[in-house]
C-alpha cells in the first residue's frame, strides 16, 4: 500500500515496541496489529521470545491519537479494546 505524506497516522507503544498505524488498514489489521503479541504466526515466533523480557518492564501500552493518548487493555475482547478499534479506525479513515 503505498501512502503519502497527507495520509492518517497513529503511533503507540506496544510492549516496548514502537507501532504505526497509517491509513487504509481495516479494523481487524488494527485489531492485530494494536495486539501483535498476541498472534500465533510461526514466522514472529523468534521475535516474541526476543522481546518477551522488554514487554515485562515497558511500563503502559499506549496509542496516541488525534483525541488524545489511550490505554491498550490486554484483553482485545474487551469491550473497551472494540471502542478503541473503531476509534482508531474512524480516525484514520475518515471518509468511510
Amino acid at each position: 500500500m503505498a501512502t503519502d505524506a497527507n495520509s492518517a497516522r497513529i503511533t503507540g507503544r506496544v510492549h516496548g515496541r514502537d507501532i504505526t498505524l497509517e491509513g487504509g488498514l481495516s479494523r481487524d489489521e488494527i485489531r492485530s496489529r494494536l495486539w501483535w503479541w498476541r498472534t500465533e504466526d510461526p514466522k514472529d515466533s523468534g521475535e516474541r521470545e526476543d522481546r518477551a523480557h522488554e514487554s515485562e518492564d515497558s511500563g503502559t501500552d499506549v496509542i496516541a491519537t488525534l483525541g488524545g493518548y489511550y490505554e491498550i487493555s490486554e484483553d482485545p475482547g474487551s469491550q473497551e479494546a472494540e471502542e478503541l478499534v473503531e476509534l482508531v479506525y474512524a480516525e484514520l479513515n475518515p471518509a468511510d
